[in-house]
């Protein structure tokens, strides 16, 4: 058994890969580990690029199974270790950022740690989250970035920079780096990729991960750099994040309550009509045929 599996979802990443692999060994330290990157878009050029690495499986998926089809995939050709660690491609670890997220998982209760996240200027980013709900919702319709210190049941997404310097328990993170005892996941089961095709899927992983009586631990100590940051989204794609969002509460919660976050996130983007993104997302949360053609539609 290894230590440590890392499973890597690719798609048009060939570029981006050779980069994480190698910050790889200086992470583990004396982890024995190997990964599997699998490869969402039929990629000779990724083969080529990682065909000198060892302790490198490279996966065809045969179709773009969107990212939580894809860590599944990776998961059902895994062999036996302590550890899964989950990695967008994006990603360049830090010395030592992989065998803190292990250590950190030696602490009471902890089954799974998340790093410090840093965009490429080296400043925080706030990746970390709260569990969803109708007022955190609004609170994020209402304010978005301002007021960074208002109370937390106004607020999902933790701004406050101080959250960011010691390890604390947490609901949730944005999903570029996740490790998860190998044994917590074999209870939590795979990732729902038939609901969640690329967003949302780590706010439901989370939560089962805290459902199986396990805590997820904050791990600054634990530091990665997001290359892709800066980089943004389509507006289809943030169309789809808004979607999701209303299909995790869904899965979660009764009718009233989701009638109650679906109004909010209507709301949400009505405030923000002037941006491309809003609208798109306006459109596929109000309109069943535009919600068809977003990516993954078919799952």
């Amino acid at each position: 058994m290894i230590d440590c599996l890392v499973i890597v979802v690719a798609y048009k990443s060939a570029g981006d890969l050779p980069g994480l692999i190698e910050s790889i060994p200086p992470a583990m330290s004396a982890l024995s580990w190997r990964a599997i990157v699998v490869d969402n878009y039929g990629d000779d050029d990724l083969r080529q690029r990682l065909s000198g690495y060892d302790h490198v499986t490279v996966i065809d998926a045969g179709a773009n199974l969107g990212y939580s089809g894809g860590l599944n995939h990776g998961m059902a050709h895994a062999e036996s270790s302590r550890f899964t660690l989950f990695l967008n491609p994006d990603l360049l670890l830090e010395p030592a950022a992989a065998s803190a997220l292990v250590s950190a998982c030696d602490t009471a209760g902890v089954v799974a740690a998340v790093p410090l996240v840093l965009d490429e200027s080296g400043a925080p980013q706030p990746s970390l989250r709260r569990e969803p709900t109708v007022l955190r919702s609004a609170g994020e319709a209402v304010f978005g970035d301002r007021w960074p210190r208002r109370p937390h049941w106004l607020a999902e997404m933790i701004r406050d920079r101080d959250e960011y310097a010691s390890p604390a328990p947490v609901d949730w993170a944005t999903g570029a780096a996740l490790l998860v005892r190998t044994s917590t996941i074999e209870l939590v089961g795979e990732w729902d990729h038939t609901r969640f095709f690329l967003y949302s899927e780590e706010t439901d992983y989370g939560r089962r991960i805290r459902g199986s009586g396990g805590r997820i631990l904050f791990t600054p100590s634990a530091v990665v750099r997001h290359r892709g940051a800066g980089s943004g989204t389509s507006h289809q794609l943030e169309a789809l994040l808004a979607v999701n969002k209303v299909r995790y509460f869904r899965k979660w919660h009764g009718p009233i309550a989701t009638a109650a976050f679906f109004g909010v996130a209507v709301l949400h983007n009505l405030l923000r009509l002037g941006r491309p993104a809003a609208r798109a997302s306006l459109t596929a949360l109000l309109s069943p045929r535009a919600r068809r053609a977003l990516p993954g539609s078919s799952r």
